[in-house]
């Protein structure tokens, strides 16, 4: 915690959120005790898809430090916007999104959200991850939805 208001987090502590991804923590309310906004690190090996959610109330930005990805959003899960190394995706709170990579190779991503920790207010929506299955087919398989 930062008991003085500063506080550095070491590379090395991971967690495994909801979202079905080991997770790089970062600056949150479970590391320094941040109440606002929170950052931390999501690789995503090739052919991983996160498990469908939003976040209640809660905003997100995702910066692609390495790598490309799609992400899936909307209320079926029905758009798709590529997101390439450099690249900034915003999603705003409470849209339904399941990031997927589909590039063959690993990616990385730089994740920020409006409240002290990224866990907070996630709402799971199992429903979708089906739908995305049945929509891509022969793409994806059962076994890669995280």
């Amino acid at each position: 915690m930062a008991p003085d208001g500063v506080a550095v987090v070491k590379p090395g502590q991971t967690y495994v959120g909801k979202q079905g991804f080991t997770y790089g923590a970062g600056a949150s309310s479970e590391t320094v005790g941040a109440q606002k906004v929170c950052m931390n690190v999501l690789p995503m090996p090739a052919g991983a898809v996160a498990k469908a959610h939003y976040h209640k109330g809660i905003e997100t930005i995702a910066f692609m430090l390495e790598g490309e990805c799609a992400v899936y959003y909307g209320e079926n899960l029905e758009k798709r916007v590529p997101v390439r190394q450099g690249e900034q995706c915003f999603v705003a709170a409470d849209v339904p999104h399941a990031p997927r990579n589909e590039s063959g190779k690993p990616c990385t991503w730089l994740v920020v959200h409006s409240s002290g920790s990224d866990q907070d207010g996630i709402v799971m929506l199992p429903e979708l991850d089906a739908k995305l299955v049945q929509r891509l087919g022969a793409t994806m398989r059962c076994a890669d939805v995280l």
